[in-house]
């Protein structure tokens, strides 16, 4: 299966593989058919981030991974790009690039992109919509089918930043990252939704305490052992009838002190708390 199949009726499961990166990509899908989620989003594999790279040695053609993820009962949601709207560098443009032929052959219809900058000031919200419209030509000279998901990760993550970029680009699709919004941005989650709701076509997920952590001023914990409140997360977007990705992004790439994410996933599923009903 090369991508997921919108029944428009439930939220799709997945994970990014930024939790796993030492698995290669048979292992990563086997993980999550294990779990029973629909799908993943690729960061990294075998050890690294450089994705195009790792297809290019596993695999030789982007047909060549076609053939392996069409065999496969769990889709690849998105392919997880390093490009920023805000500093996007003629080569970090040439890089984001070498994914598109992948994305095709694939079928991968969402490449993840940062919004990037610090502040969502004028200076910084031009820059971005100026690497959007770049992309937008692109996209259309070359009749790419794949688009770009931008994720809340950096300016979009602050307060009132959201409303202001999406007022000038209406059409963009967004990946929203719950907790990032929450906890740097100190918003309600709720009220974010209904921001970000017309617009927003994959989730990310996790959960945290309040208590400093050793790169963080709170740390990670796994899910439902923490201060997110996603009870009240879920019942908006199910109210709302919400049936795009909802991918837990353990992030322990980043911060390796975390459990392996079988064990996250396990957590979750005990709980019930991102599918709304424990596992059995």
């Amino acid at each position: 299966m090369t991508a997921v199949e919108n029944d428009g009726q439930r939220v799709k499961s997945a994970f990014s593989t930024l939790g796993c990166a030492e698995l290669e990509l048979g292992e990563a899908l086997g993980l999550a058919a294990h779990h029973g989620l629909d799908a993943i989003e690729i960061r990294a594999l075998g050890g690294t981030i450089d994705l195009v790279g790792y297809f290019t040695e596993r695999f030789g053609s982007p047909a060549g991974l076609a053939e392996v993820l069409e065999a496969s009962p769990v889709a690849v949601c998105a392919f997880n790009t390093s490009l920023r709207l805000v500093g996007a560098t003629a080569q970090a443009k040439e890089e984001f690039l070498r994914y598109l032929p992948w994305a095709e052959a694939a079928g991968i219809r969402s490449l993840r992109v940062f919004d990037g900058g610090e502040t969502g000031d004028a200076d910084e919200l031009a820059e971005a919509l100026s690497t959007l419209q770049w992309w937008r030509e692109t996209a259309k000279r070359e009749g790419f089918r794949a688009d770009i998901v931008v994720e809340t990760h950096d300016f979009l993550a602050l307060p009132d930043a959201i409303p202001r970029f999406l007022e000038m680009a209406p059409d963009c699709a967004i990946l929203w990252d719950t907790h990032h919004t929450w906890r740097k941005g100190g918003q309600n989650p709720v009220e974010t939704w209904r921001q970000v709701r017309r617009n927003t076509r994959h989730l990310h997920v996790k959960d945290s305490i309040s208590s400093p952590g050793p790169r963080l001023p709170y740390s990670y914990v796994v899910p439902g052992a923490g201060e997110f409140p996603m009870a009240a997360l879920r019942s908006a977007i199910d109210a709302d009838g919400y049936a795009g990705i909802m991918s837990l992004e353990w992030e322990r790439l980043w911060h390796q002190d975390l459990p392996p994410l079988d064990l996250a996933l396990q957590a979750a599923g005990r709980s019930g708390w991102w599918r709304g009903t424990a596992a059995g």
